[in-house]
């Protein structure tokens, strides 16, 4: 049997997060880190689904937009992305290839250098999760302990989700479809309910969430209303916060496309909001 360690460097005592990034290597050939499961040869190069060759970070700064809880947050964007959703607000780096490739020991060196002045690590895009090899490898060679975010679709496998118990302290998760075909139509996803509640409920056992639903135009009954009430009946709620968005504006090819080329009616935002508080969430 191959050893786990085989393959690394040094003869000293490996650590948890080395064997972790180690893993997460062999999980790119062929790549299965999202349920996509393109099973290209990244590590010969190959572009995935996603459009990530290599690890391109497209900005990194102290972020003040987040949740109050959560800001200041040191917040690292990556381009690319496991999702193709037709109104990305992102959609100038989740849909391209842009951004910068940066040694992890580089990141790694400013993460520290923000340690105290930031609350966390913010991970973000596009997707986080095509990068999971990367960001495991600048962990092991951050010095300072500073809380991670894994801010996310959360449409990873499994396997990428054992990565992450243990390394994320807080789901920024994003759960925004119901079960019906809303997230074909929109973000060209299969499975989304069954792998994104799967994944929920995964990082609920072992972390904290801050939830993010977005609450589309024409979509509550379809969407809102599952989502919220599955949150409500699946999750343990005392380690999940619930943030029903109103921010939806048709951006990318929205415009064209009818029935999300217009915000949301301030009666749709409201009627989520207020079942989410019915339901007896916490929401922010």
């Amino acid at each position: 049997m191959k050893r786990l360690d085989a393959g690394l460097r040094g003869d000293g005592p490996v650590s948890l997060l080395q064997l972790k990034a180690e893993l997460a290597r062999r999980l790119l050939k062929p790549c299965r880190l999202c349920e996509r499961r393109c099973k290209v040869d990244r590590l010969a190069g190959k572009t995935g689904y996603c459009g990530v060759d290599k690890p391109r970070i497209s900005n990194r700064f102290v972020h003040m937009g987040e949740e109050p809880d959560l800001i200041p947050s040191y917040t690292i964007f990556f381009s690319g992305c496991t999702f193709e959703c037709l109104f990305c607000q992102n959609w100038d780096i989740s849909q391209r290839e842009t951004g910068t490739t940066l040694q992890a020991g580089a990141v790694a060196r400013d993460i520290d250098e923000h340690f105290g002045d930031v609350k966390n690590i913010n991970w973000v895009g596009g997707e986080p999760t095509p990068n999971l090899p990367f960001i495991l490898d600048v962990l092991t060679m951050a010095k300072e302990p500073t809380p991670q975010i894994w801010n996310s679709n959360m449409y990873m496998t499994e396997e990428a989700m054992a990565l992450l118990h243990g390394v994320a302290d807080v789901y920024l998760a994003d759960f925004k479809w119901g079960p019906g075909d809303c997230s074909k139509k929109y973000s060209r996803i299969h499975n989304y309910w069954e792998i994104v509640t799967r994944n929920h409920v995964l990082a609920n056992e072992h972390a904290e969430i801050v939830l993010r639903h977005l609450v589309m135009p024409g979509h509550v009954d379809c969407c809102s209303r599952p989502v919220l009430e599955w949150i409500a009946g699946n999750l343990d709620t005392s380690k999940v916060i619930v943030n029903v968005m109103d921010q939806y504006r048709p951006e990318y090819k929205a415009p064209g496309i009818p029935g999300i080329d217009q915000r949301i009616s301030e009666s749709e935002f409201f009627e989520a909001y207020k079942l989410a508080r019915n339901l007896g969430l916490k929401v922010t």
